[in-house]
């Protein structure tokens, strides 16, 4: 882990779910936030053995507790609030990582644009269900809680602009291009609640599993990040130095790591976003 990322002390305690926490950028964010002291649930669609990796992984005062749901199912939401309050007592910040990519529809997509006409409807409503659906869900069965309390922050995992738009990225670059239309609807209707709602993404093609395996192993923009880099914006934005921001939009890789939190924040906030 990173000795170097910032203390916040709000977040000794913190209670934090995270979707798809066992690899790539969930898994990133889950550890970091167990090294500054929050209490993290991490979800799964289906593989246990992941979660038991990220969880002995952990290192920290905090502390990580595991639990196999798919976010596109609701029943599976209600459970998972219900196991990260009977876990910790308390949830206070939801992050709505989980997602399925285009390696479902093809595992040349980076190679050899998918064209929409030629994509298997079935796969592309696993795409939607995964992508619009669980966060939705995950949302809809932590938001009472959240807003009960007077406190809570949603934060939705994106991607670049551009990928809602590349040809041969549908239903992926759609999908996320509707979370963020959602993302600033519910901020607007959770308005003076207490709760928050932000969007975060890395800024490019990250080494994770949504990826295909490959020699030189690019996206379509060229780059390939660390997925280490989700691991300093995620903490401020669990942590109350971001209170008074929602509706806000975060790029990881513009994050000044030797900066102090609120330039990094500044730095990496999206200004083209409409206020």
């Amino acid at each position: 882990m990173n000795d170097s990322l910032p203390v916040y002390p709000s977040l000794q305690g913190r209670s934090v779910i995270i979707t798809g926490g066992g690899r790539g950028l969930g898994r990133e964010m889950a550890l970091a936030l167990v090294q500054a002291g929050a209490r993290v649930m991490i979800t799964a669609a289906h593989s246990i053995d992941q979660l038991a990796e990220v969880k002995k992984a952990a290192q920290g005062p905090g502390r990580i507790e595991t639990i196999i749901a798919d976010a596109s199912n609701y029943d599976d939401c209600k459970r998972v609030i219900a196991a990260t309050l009977d876990a910790f007592g308390a949830l206070h910040c939801l992050v709505n990582n989980a997602g399925r990519g285009m390696r479902l529809i093809s595992e040349s997509f980076t190679t050899e644009p998918c064209l929409f006409w030629q994509t298997d409807p079935n796969d592309w409503q696993t795409i939607i269900d995964c992508n619009i659906n669980g966060p939705f869900n995950m949302a809809r069965a932590a938001t009472p809680h959240l807003v009960s309390k007077g406190f809570g922050k949603i934060i939705n995992i994106s991607t670049s602009l551009q990928t809602m738009v590349r040809t041969g990225y549908s239903p992926y670059g759609p999908s996320k291009a509707a979370l963020e239309a959602m993302s600033r609807v519910w901020a607007q209707d959770l308005e003076n609640t207490g709760v928050s709602v932000n969007l975060l993404l890395p800024g490019g093609a990250t080494d994770t599993a949504l990826l295909p395996d490959m020699i030189n192993k690019r996206g379509a923009d060229g780059q390939l990040l660390s997925p280490a880099l989700m691991r300093a914006p995620i903490l401020w934005l669990c942590a109350d130095e971001s209170n008074k921001h929602t509706a806000e939009r975060y790029i990881a890789k513009d994050w000044l790591t030797d900066a102090d939190p609120a330039t990094a924040a500044s730095a990496a906030r999206d200004s083209a976003w409409p206020a």
